[in-house]
Formats: C-alpha cells, sequence, structure tokens
C-alpha cells in the first residue's frame, strides 16, 4: 500500500476522520453546522469546557481544514469550511441510528435465548 499512487487521497481522509475524531470536535461541528458561525464565546458555552481546551480542539478541526475563523475586533468567529461537513455529520447520525436499533434488536432477540448452565454448579440457570 505504500507505493499505491492514491496514498495521499488516504492521507488526507485519514486526516478528515482525525477531525472528526472527538467527541468534543464533533459537538463543535454540529454547533457550527446549525448556525451561519459562532464566536469562541459561543462555543465555550455550548461545549463547557476551558477556552484552553477548546482552543485545542478548533487548532486540530483547522488544520484539517474542516473549519474557517475570522478575527473581528478583539473576538473570533468559526464557520464550517464545506457545507459537506454538515451533510456528513447527518449521515453520521442516521447511520448511528440505524447501528443502534440493529443493537437493540439483537438484546431484544438475546434476551429469548435458553436459558444456560450455570458454571460453578453445572446445573441450569434460572
Amino acid at each position: 500500500m505504500l507505493s499505491d499512487p492514491n496514498r495521499p487521497l488516504y492521507e488526507v481522509k485519514a486526516g478528515l476522520f482525525k477531525g472528526l475524531a472527538h467527541p468534543i470536535r464533533i459537538r463543535i461541528l454540529e454547533v457550527l453546522s446549525a448556525a451561519p458561525e459562532a464566536s469562541v464565546s459561543e462555543l465555550l458555552a455550548a461545549t463547557e469546557l476551558e477556552a484552553s481546551h477548546v482552543s485545542q480542539h478548533l487548532a486540530v478541526l483547522r488544520g484539517n481544514r474542516l473549519v474557517l475563523s475570522e478575527r473581528r475586533g478583539s473576538l473570533v468567529y468559526y464557520r464550517l469550511a464545506y457545507p459537506q461537513v454538515a451533510d456528513l455529520l447527518r449521515v453520521a447520525r442516521a447511520l448511528l441510528g440505524e447501528i443502534l436499533q440493529t443493537t437493540q434488536q439483537q438484546l431484544v432477540e438475546q434476551n429469548g435465548l435458553p436459558a444456560l448452565p450455570d458454571a460453578e454448579s453445572g446445573g441450569a440457570s434460572r
């Protein structure tokens, strides 16, 4: 795979998913998906984190080209770099819903299985 001519594309894709690979970054992107832009103070309120932590997550998002920032006076505003990021979040949420529904169905089906013998007594469990 190292000599694969598509390797740079795979690396960019991996960077995209790295940018998405933390719950706080997902939350920031969801906030930015709901409005044209948000100030750092709005992102702080939405995440309930300290400024330094939000700043670190915003740096990862910027580094992976998921958000853009603009300074206006003493305030910094963020917005999604691409509207497709909001689409990606919607698709991921729908997929997660389906996965959870399948998992729930599997749990229901497992509850209908016959009891297994108790390991200690060798008899049937209750």
